[in-house]
């Protein structure tokens, strides 16, 4: 499906947009409540790739397949690996294949896990036969994506004699991985992360009946930042259901956002997002984003959008994304005329007064590209291609786009 945006304005500022529960959370919680059926959730997120986690934890198959689900690969890699008796072979769709997952099999094998490529060596698909883990001390680099980490972490509990994870050098997506030991300490499960040392006991006394609600996905505000960003001063929205003090490292648009004269204004699980300031065209934007990577692409479009000058450091898991993040962000923009500029972790996009219009907009089977541009057409019309990738994250996405006024064919 193709969607054209036609140039579009904000309408209905009244509209309470809800998002769907953060993929990250929920997909974290899925896991656990697998290993952990006491455990109850709320708002879980209604993505793709978390339905495509929940089938697969239900399923008694041998083979999964998790098509473009990056989370749930790592995941259910480390969860298959612990499963005493049971045979899988894990694979997923052409992209997948592509996507490197050989740090977290060596560190799971360096465990003692059996796991096998099918295909070549460092990819999937894979052949895990579970059994159980009885050795607890392992290493990783520590700038690797936090999915590999977080892997280990939340079957840690159930190894005979839980984890010691060691990181070696600088840590990246540390919010990541701090969502993920919350979680553990929220159930009950006993972690501690001091100094590149993360420790996860084994898990000895009963998880006590729960429930947990999963707040919504902050990934998917980020659209509405951009909105914001774009709009006249005076303009705001309401977008439920989200708390100040959240686990996700991408609330951090909050802060960001700021700089592009959006306010936050928290109230009732809700947030306002309001335009407060115009933006001088010569403002420079720099930020580093080793914590926060995939609200980059949002970012991005928001400066090329505002014709303003901005420099982001910490992009190197963007390579290894849906698609390479980098190269396609500097592809799509300077279709629409922009002056960008890429490295293998730096993205530099530098004033343009020009944006073309009824330019195409490829998403390379990437939901976040098609909802980061999806805001410029407050700007100009375009016409993205694969619309309906959104559903990996957002499916109700250009719903709620028309809800608030834009103009959709």
């Amino acid at each position: 499906m193709n969607i054209y945006i036609a140039k579009s304005k904000i309408q209905h500022q009244n509209s309470s947009i809800k998002i769907t529960g953060s993929k990250s959370e929920s997909n974290r919680l899925l896991l656990l409540q697998a290993l952990y059926p006491q455990i109850k959730i709320e708002n879980v997120s209604n993505s793709d790739d978390s339905k495509l986690m929940q089938k697969a934890l239900a399923s008694k198959d041998a083979l999964i397949d998790i098509h473009h689900a990056g989370t749930a690969m790592r995941f259910l890699t480390a969860y298959f690996s612990i499963q005493e008796n049971r045979e899988v072979t894990i694979t997923g769709s052409s992209r997948m294949k592509e996507r490197p997952i050989k740090i977290l099999v060596e560190a799971l094998k360096t465990l003692g896990a059996d796991i096998t490529y099918l295909d070549n060596d460092g990819f999937p698909p894979l052949k895990i036969v579970g059994k159980k883990l009885i050795k607890s001390k392992v290493k990783l680099e520590a700038n690797v994506s936090s999915q590999y980490i977080s892997a280990l972490l939340l079957i840690a509990s159930k190894l005979e004699n839980g984890l010691e994870l060691t990181l070696e050098g600088n840590i990246t997506s540390v919010p990541y991985i701090k969502m993920t030991l919350s979680l553990l300490d929220s159930i009950g499960i006993e972690t501690s992360f001091i100094g590149n040392i993360i420790t996860v006991k084994p898990g000895i006394k009963p998880i006590e009946p729960q429930t947990l609600v999963v707040e919504s996905d902050w990934s998917s505000a980020s659209y509405f930042y951009s909105l914001i960003a774009m709009s006249d001063v005076g303009t705001k929205i309401t977008i439920a259901s989200y708390k100040e003090a959240s686990l996700q490292g991408d609330s951090v648009l909050a802060t960001i956002y700021k700089s592009f004269g959006v306010s936050t204004n928290y109230s009732n699980q809700s947030i306002t997002l309001q335009k407060t300031d115009a933006i001088d065209s010569k403002t420079l934007i720099e930020l580093d984003l080793k914590n926060a990577p995939d609200i980059a692409q949002t970012i991005a479009v928001t400066a090329f959008g505002l014709g303003i000058e901005c420099y982001m450091i910490g992009l190197h898991t963007l390579k290894i994304k849906e698609t390479d993040r980098l190269v396609a962000l500097k592809t799509e923009l300077e279709k629409l005329g922009a002056n960008i500029s890429i490295t293998d972790a730096t993205l530099h996009v530098k004033p343009s007064s020009i944006i073309k219009a009824d330019i195409t907009i490829a998403t390379y089977n990437d939901h976040r590209m098609a909802m980061a541009f999806a805001p410029l057409g407050l700007k100009t019309s375009i016409m993205i291609e694969n619309a309906d990738v959104v559903s990996k994250s957002y499916p109700q996405f250009w719903e709620d786009f028309r809800t608030i006024g834009f103009n959709l064919k």
